[in-house]
């Protein structure tokens, strides 16, 4: 049985102690009438516990048997009180508070407890943020995992909503979806609610639904749980320059709002601590201390647990990831961030063209995956709206020039497991890489190497 629906029968088991009080003072002052009435609303009161009982956990519970001998010592009561028979308050109230005490006893301790944990995604891409947490879950008979991704909207440069998003189709076949239409969180109360999304209303890109914003989330669960969809490379906390500079990843809403916090390790934690201090201020220290914890993130459990033997590789994908002769070529990952955009949009530009030029003379001994953001374009549109045309003739000349992989699906961890190094921007991919232990290299728009076979 859910925890929800378990505290909601003993609450309304409750109500029967509050009756025994008034059939107690109905006997005392000769008022059979009211007696009786109560009497017939603890037997139906008790009827309905019994049934709903029944529906979830079957028949033939200790619970019910409890219940139903509550049932009949109402009834045998009740005859006794139409029948004029002499009442003794005292003793009929023992009796009543006795047989409701065994019940109380029976629900809250022979019927198991179910939580029910609700993970709330929004992108298809960052599902890996959460899904080792939601396996074990899955996993656990006690508990009711549900996966509702939640609908989000691109931003216009004024900040206002453009297109709405829904990525429930996207996730791998093995998680059961539900609908965020189909679930009311204000009636299922879940016990826990994970969340990803740490902006609210803050990021100038995309948003989640208003709904389900952290600060909103929080009155409709037990404990909300924020994971972050992105890692870190590990901050010198030391440095309190570096701390001031890299605070605004810990700064964020869902930190503020969020009862419990999991981020990649104990340095990570300390830095998210020192973070919200420079925010709140040290009295706030304890607070934080206690919400957050650096216990890991599942980003790096799913790709340290992954092999190239189960993942999916597309048929399209072979005649750039293989020779003529059949033997694989090497893999080199591109990643392309946003922040790396933004800072040098224009020279951005040109630095990848230059790059896609310069692997397409090396395609036959090594294929390039190139992997941009998941809200590049998004960020392109809401932020650079004039170099929108640009970048979309960029990738257009990139597919249609064969020069390699293209990879805007939501699966990122194909492509950590697929590549034999790494190349591009200062990213959360290079941590993920450091931990396989993957060769890297970041690219710098502001170099240009004058012997590739593009003419600016």
């Amino acid at each position: 049985m859910k925890k929800q629906m378990k505290k909601q029968l003993l609450e309304l088991l409750s109500l029967l102690e509050e009756a025994h009080e008034e059939i107690k003072k109905g006997i005392e002052k000769e008022d059979r009438l009211t007696v009786a009435v109560c009497l017939e609303e603890c037997q139906n009161t008790a009827i309905a516990i019994g049934e709903k009982i029944d529906e979830i956990e079957g028949e033939g519970t200790t619970s019910v048997e409890s219940l139903e001998s509550y049932c009949e010592l109402t009834y045998t009561i009740h005859e006794q009180t139409l029948g004029g028979e002499s009442l003794n308050p005292f003793r009929i109230y023992n009796k009543l508070q006795k047989s409701y005490l065994e019940i109380y006893d029976r629900v809250n301790n022979d019927i198991p407890e179910v939580r029910e944990v609700v993970f709330l995604p929004y992108k298809a891409s960052m599902w890996d943020s959460l899904e080792s947490v939601w396996k074990k879950a899955a996993d656990d008979p006690l508990i009711d995992a549900k996966v509702i991704p939640i609908p989000y909207y691109d931003k216009n440069p004024d900040g206002s909503f453009r297109q709405l998003h829904y990525e429930g189709a996207e996730f791998p076949a093995y998680v059961p979806i539900t609908h965020y239409d189909s679930y009311d969180f204000e009636k299922c109360h879940p016990d826990e609610i994970y969340i990803h999304n740490p902006y609210d209303d803050r990021n100038t890109v995309t948003s989640v639904h208003p709904f389900f914003f952290s600060k909103n989330l929080k009155q409709y669960t037990d404990k909300l749980i924020y994971i972050p969809y992105f890692v870190l490379e590990e901050i010198n906390l030391k440095d309190k320059n570096a701390i001031k500079a890299f605070a605004y990843f810990a700064q964020v809403p869902a930190v503020m709002y969020a009862d419990e916090v999991i981020v990649q390790s104990e340095n990570t934690r300390q830095f998210y601590i020192e973070s919200m201090v420079l925010l709140a201020g040290e009295k706030e220290r304890k607070t934080y201390e206690q919400k957050i914890k650096g216990t890991g993130s599942p980003k790096i459990e799913k790709i340290k647990s992954m092999s190239e033997a189960e993942i999916h590789i597309p048929d399209s994908w072979n005649k750039y990831l293989y020779r003529a002769d059949g033997r694989k070529k090497k893999v080199i990952l591109y990643n392309t961030s946003i922040s790396a955009f933004l800072q040098q949009s224009e020279q951005m530009l040109y630095k990848m063209e230059q790059v896609f030029n310069i692997f397409k003379s090396r395609q036959n001994d090594v294929a390039l995956l190139w992997r941009p953001h998941p809200l590049m374009e998004a960020t392109i549109i809401s932020m650079r709206p004039q170099l929108w045309n640009k970048y979309q003739q960029l990738v257009e000349n990139y597919k249609q020039g064969d020069i390699g992989i293209y990879d805007d699906s939501a699966d990122m961890n194909r492509a950590l497991v697929l590549a034999d190094a790494y190349y591009g921007d200062g990213s959360s991919l290079v941590t993920l890489c450091k931990a396989i232990h993957l060769p890297i290299m970041i690219q710098n728009a502001s170099v240009i190497y004058t012997d590739s076979n593009y003419s600016r």
